[in-house]
């Protein structure tokens, strides 16, 4: 059944394998690729958002592309480099000095790794890289033991080679590491928050050992670079449910080295003033969310201006300008950890607009639908999703009453823009009309003409460049009596 769910990796290796056997090198499949036939999963690409796509700030993309196969050998990076060159259509060197070439052949790609250990030294954010000549040593370092499975390629039908029981504790939903744990964190502290992945994405429930490893030493995490770091919580925020792996990085302690803000929403509960554990909420957000790294990241941040807006009154507590103190906090994490600014820019427009839904009420005019997605723009559908998973009240009667907001809101959103372009408003003469009409050069009176087109725009909709011009008209001979 293994070798079944492995057939098209094993035939689109099998003239690689037969190159390194003929140079006198091993080759072995390795990793992810046989952990998720063994589970029978598509894949960890997949487990990563494939089944969802993360999608671009500006809406959908196309499918996303075959995982990378990951291979590991006992040649050098030199002659891996030499066995695929004239077999491959592309191959990359920018991992060589780590020992992984990559190369292309047709649609797969192939991550081909020496057998190596990689140990982090004290105060240093690059991996110190040996290369080793035997398979066992090799799986040895890796992360984990469902992770330290191989099969050898190029003679016959491959078995299982799994020194640490891998296969049993996948089966058994157990987390381990090959090695004591401290001892593999060491090596690589991004591990314990790979293990949130994990945790979240397989339900595999970590051993006592490596959860007071994690405990003891989350501080380490301080050394890894800022980068790998936003790419494995990427790969967690996308995963179909990350609340397991939240769960995991709060109750570590590990959230506190790179995401502060999260352990934050653990507010103590006033007994007077009662309000909703806002930690809790924030999970259960993310988690009503669909699979998307913008969306999910918005999710995650929404809230984190909480902490520092709470305030209590006769009425109960209040969190006045979270929003656009969320935004701001927002940012600065997400540059720190070396976010896209594009990227920084959609998620903190939606943590801005997050509760713009909640300023109008039944019987929306249609000036106020325009501004709503003028405001939002590209992001209008990931708005609309957050908001609508905002709302984890347990009031089935609340429940309902946002329900039915929302669903007017899209009702008029969709009838509007079948008159309207709503996802380009702008105003119906551009700034070249408006010189050549008005006879004036660039400047300040250009652009007071388009904020008085855009907010007619925005009030009554398309009036026709006629009128356009006639409002215009009137405009200007008022402005230039006034001057």
């Amino acid at each position: 059944m293994i070798l079944q769910r492995l057939r098209p990796v094993l035939e689109a290796s099998a003239p690689l394998a037969e190159r390194f056997v003929a140079g006198g090198k091993k080759l072995y499949l390795v990793g992810g690729t046989v952990r998720d036939a063994i589970a029978g999963r598509p894949g960890e690409e997949a487990e990563q958002g494939a089944a969802a796509p993360v999608l671009p700030v500006s809406g959908p993309s196309d499918a996303p592309p075959l995982p990378d196969v990951d291979l590991t050998t006992d040649a050098r990076p030199d002659e891996i480099e030499r066995l695929v060159s004239g077999w491959a259509d592309d191959v990359w060197l920018q991992g060589k000095r780590f020992g992984t070439i990559g190369c292309r052949k047709g649609p797969w790609r192939f991550e081909i790794t020496t057998h190596r250990a990689e140990v982090y030294v004290p105060e240093s954010r690059k991996p110190s890289v040996s290369f080793g000549d035997d398979i066992a040593a090799d799986l040895a370092r890796r992360d984990f033991t469902v992770n330290a499975m191989a099969l050898e390629l190029g003679v016959g039908d491959p078995s299982l080679i799994d020194p640490f029981g891998g296969l049993d504790d996948l089966l058994a939903k157990r987390l381990r590491t090959p090695d004591d744990p401290r001892a593999s964190f060491g090596e690589d502290p991004l591990r314990m928050l790979r293990a949130a992945r994990f945790v979240a994405g397989y339900g595999l429930v970590p051993e006592p050992a490596l959860v007071v490893a994690v405990e003891s030493m989350h501080e380490r995490l301080s050394i890894v670079s800022a980068e790998r770091i936003r790419d494995e919580l990427d790969k967690l925020i996308v995963l179909p449910d990350p609340s397991k792996g939240l769960w995991f990085v709060v109750s570590t302690r590990l959230a506190g080295e790179f995401l502060p803000e999260l352990p934050a929403l653990a507010l103590e509960q006033d007994p007077v003033h009662r309000h909703k554990d806002v930690l809790a909420h924030t999970i259960a957000v993310v988690a009503r969310t669909a699979p998307d790294k913008v969306l999910r990241l918005a999710a995650l941040l929404h809230d984190i201006g909480k902490p520092r807006t709470r305030s209590y009154s006769k009425d109960g507590v209040s969190f006045h300008c979270h929003d656009i103190v969320g935004a701001r906090m927002a940012r600065a994490r997400l540059e720190t950890l070396r976010y896209p600014g594009a990227e920084i820019d959609a998620i903190c427009r939606l943590v801005e607009l997050h509760l713009r839904f909640h300023t109008y009420a039944l019987g929306w005019t249609d000036s106020a639908v325009r501004r709503y997605a003028r405001d939002a723009g590209p992001l209008l559908w990931r708005l609309n999703a957050l908001t609508r998973a905002d709302c984890t009240t347990r009031d089935p009667d609340k429940a309902r009453r946002l329900a039915r907001r929302m669903d007017e809101l899209e009702e008029r959103l969709a009838e509007l823009s079948e008159r309207e372009a709503l996802e380009a408003i702008r105003p119906e003469l551009d700034g070249n009309a408006v010189m050549a009409h008005l006879g004036i050069p660039p400047g300040r009176d250009v652009g007071a003409a388009l904020e008085l087109l855009l907010e007619i725009r925005l009030d009554e909709g398309l009036i026709g460049t006629e009128e356009a011009y006639r409002r215009l008209d009137g405009w200007w001979s008022e402005r230039k009596s006034r001057e």
